[in-house]
């Protein structure tokens, strides 16, 4: 029965594509209310602004594989910034006990993270050659100086109060960087959720310093394993714990394709920023937001 629907499926595709008569040329817009004028109406590329926004690209050098390199650096920070305004919005929600929207806001975060790793394809076009051509004019200009991922990442959890120094001469950057830097995070107000809902989170995960690195905690483990063992009681929160485990699971497929591909491009090379490259992406591999929700897997 299940293959016959599927080759009923293809006939109608097929017959679909077939037409009477000649292969049409131009298509008909007789029948269609196209709208031609907009002397009195905004029109897409106003709306969109592409008039500043394609002329964002402006190379350096002379070389043809510049563009690709801007390109893909400014899509990605347009798509980070709607990460931000999505991992904000959902971190209110679970504040307000709101769980229902931030659901549908961090899986729009994984899609978007998805997006983002397939970037790293596009980018491994540029071979060494490629790069080396122009990357003296970049000058110290680095990917570790970008305030958006510096965001996310605390947002997610991973604070470290030294990399927003590199913002200092910023200080509309420095202050946003810093006020993220010292509230909660989206897995901090995920713990407070926990304890508001009766399970045994310890206070010094209530209330600390919020701009220290969090430290995970055993008992924060077995209010993880609770939930798991009780999925019927705590449905929700285990639905958020694994949409947090999603969101991960990709920020370090991100990460390693980002390590790859630096590697692909320039080997080992120090980074333009100063970092040691393909050496300090490899480190950064190891951190985690959500600790608790990986080693409680080895529990259940």
């Amino acid at each position: 029965m299940g293959s016959g629907r599927k080759g009923d499926e293809r006939d109608a595709m097929s017959k679909a594509g077939q037409s009477s008569g000649p292969p049409t040329r131009v298509v008909d817009l007789g029948d269609e209310a196209i709208h031609w004028d907009f002397s009195a109406e905004m029109s897409y590329g106003q709306y969109l602004c592409l008039d500043r926004l394609l002329g964002c690209q402006k190379p350096l050098s002379r070389q043809h594989d510049e563009m690709l390199f801007i390109t893909i650096h400014q899509t990605s920070e347009l798509w980070m910034k709607l990460i931000v305004f999505e991992l904000s919005a959902a971190l209110g929600c679970v504040r307000t006990e709101r769980l229902g929207p931030a659901f549908k806001m961090l899986a729009r975060v994984a899609a978007i993270q998805r997006q983002l790793i397939q970037s790293w394809s596009v980018l491994a076009t540029l071979t060494p050659t490629d790069y080396s051509s122009f990357r003296d004019t970049l000058g110290h200009s680095s990917g570790f100086q970008s305030y958006q991922y510096r965001l996310i990442e605390f947002l997610l959890g991973n604070k470290n109060r030294r990399l927003i120094e590199v913002h200092h001469n910023d200080p509309a950057v420095y202050a946003r960087l810093q006020q993220a830097l010292e509230r909660p995070s989206l897995y901090d107000e995920t713990l407070r959720l926990l304890h508001r809902r009766g399970l045994p989170v310890p206070s010094a995960k209530l209330e600390r310093d919020w701009s220290e690195p969090y430290e995970p905690d055993e008992r924060v483990e077995a209010a993880w394993q609770s939930v798991y063992h009780n999925v019927e009681d705590h449905w929700d929160l285990y639905e958020l714990a694994e949409k947090l485990v999603d969101l991960e699971h990709a920020f370090q497929r991100w990460r390693f394709e980002h390590m790859k591909t630096v590697e692909r491009i320039i080997g080992f090379k120090r980074g333009t920023g100063g970092s040691s490259g393909v050496g300090y992406l490899k480190k950064v591999l190891d951190l985690r937001f959500f600790p608790e929700l990986w080693t409680v897997r080895t529990l259940l």
